[in-house]
């Protein structure tokens, strides 16, 4: 049996794009948009050894699996197709068939592509998982890439989160700056206020709540964030209203705050851990004070482990669930729940905007970071983007305040925010 002979066997139903390999053999439409091209052995035992996204992503990575038809910093029609593709467990004798092609070595797992981060089991000698070491290293994995290639993909705002569209045709920027808007008028700040951002990133929330005339106070696990975003902060001259520290979010010991903000931090935390998440976030507030917890969840409310890729390439420890058990935590934590929203479709948006800064930034990317890892971003916003879109993964705002002993919290009757 040939490569494509072997593919076709294993595939239900016609395949929408062309695979080809280095046996020249082929299969699915000549005429296809799209091509995929095994160019090596070592692409084959990939996706041999590891089958599904993993062994995918490890052939693409290193430039194994060739791709024609789309480009690599949006690989987003390319996905779309295959996830079309229904794939059967590979029988008896096309075990056989692959072991004689590859032999014995072939069949043992290839060494992975150097972005990629060690499974789950093998990170249990760094301790157990989502404690202050290990946080530190997953987050370190993810975020001190470099901030140059950040500021190519993500634009002029440094925002690594969900924006909020005012309208379809709004820019990214507009739609980030839309966003923060959103969360400071959900937390119903003034001049004057103290807010605690945990989880700040590069300073986005920082900076715009203290051009506002807040003082914040925003925390980060990334040593590259907190610097860029402390030399984003004197340069705009907020340094009298505005701190990040490079430091864990459960390190911060003032109190008082009228506002909590979370964008982006409840992902990382791991599930076990919200009722200590939610309760620090208690402690930190005022009575009346109000908490706005931005993440992705699911679209039910199991827990569930993200993908190998995601997990190896992307999020190591990461860790979602739906907005009811997010509710639910905060709830028992002893916050009143008083508006969610989801941002599902806004994300979706936000992913693509991504994808267009880093194609048309390919080559400054390619020369910050390496193809490999650029081509691990492409990959993974391409196919967020599509997991957005298909109901797969959310966006929930939740808002929630800290009562006093009789339940007052002292804000007005209905929603005093515009969407």
């Amino acid at each position: 049996m040939s490569i494509a002979q072997i593919v076709e066997s294993v595939v239900d139903g016609p395949l929408p794009l062309r695979v080809e390999a280095y046996d020249g053999s082929a299969v699915g439409p000549a005429e296809a948009a799209r091509r995929l091209t095994v160019s090596t052995p070592r692409g084959l035992s990939y996706l041999a050894t590891a089958p599904g996204d993993l062994g995918l992503a490890r052939a693409y990575v290193s430039g194994d699996l060739l791709v024609d038809g789309v480009h690599p910093g949006d690989p987003y029609d390319l996905l779309a197709d295959l996830s079309g593709v229904h794939f059967r467990r590979p029988g008896r004798e096309q075990v056989l068939e692959l072991s004689r092609m590859l032999g014995v070595r072939g069949l043992t797992p290839p060494p992975p592509p150097p972005q990629e981060s060690l499974p789950r089991w093998r990170r249990l000698a760094e301790g157990l998982r989502h404690n202050h070491t290990r946080d530190a290293e997953a987050i370190h994995h993810h975020y001190d890439v470099s901030n140059r290639f950040y500021e190519m993909v993500l634009g002029p705002s440094m925002t690594y989160t969900c924006a909020c569209y005012p309208s379809t045709d709004a820019t990214l920027e507009e739609a980030q700056e839309n966003k923060y808007r959103l969360v400071f008028d959900k937390l119903a700040l003034r001049p004057g206020d103290r807010l605690l951002d945990i989880g700040c990133g590069w300073g986005g929330m920082v900076r715009y709540a203290a051009r506002q005339g807040v003082s914040v106070l925003g925390v980060t696990l990334s040593r590259e964030q907190a610097l860029w975003a402390q030399k984003a902060i004197a340069e705009e001259g907020l340094a009298d209203l505005a701190e990040v520290r490079h430091s864990d979010y459960r390190a911060v010991t003032e109190t008082g705050f009228d506002a909590v903000s979370s964008i982006g931090l409840t992902e990382h935390i791991g599930v076990r851990n919200y009722p200590t998440y939610f309760g620090f976030i208690r402690d930190r507030l005022r009575t009346g004070g109000l908490l706005l917890n931005h993440c992705i969840t699911r679209p039910h409310n199991r827990r569930t482990e993200t993908g190998a890729f995601i997990d190896r390439y992307v999020f190591p420890d990461g860790e979602l669930t739906g907005s009811g058990r997010i509710i639910t935590e905060a709830q028992d934590a002893g916050l009143e729940v008083l508006h969610e929203e989801n941002l599902r479709e806004h994300y979706a948006l936000t992913l693509a905007g991504w994808c267009r800064n880093l194609v048309e930034h390919w080559d400054e990317c390619v020369e910050e970071v390496g193809e490999g890892t650029a081509r691990v971003w492409g990959l993974y916003m391409a196919g967020s983007r599509l997991g957005f879109e298909r109901n797969e993964i959310q966006l929930h705002h939740v808002l929630a305040a800290k009562t006093d002993a009789d339940g007052r919290h002292g804000l007005p009757l209905r929603p005093w925010w515009s969407a």
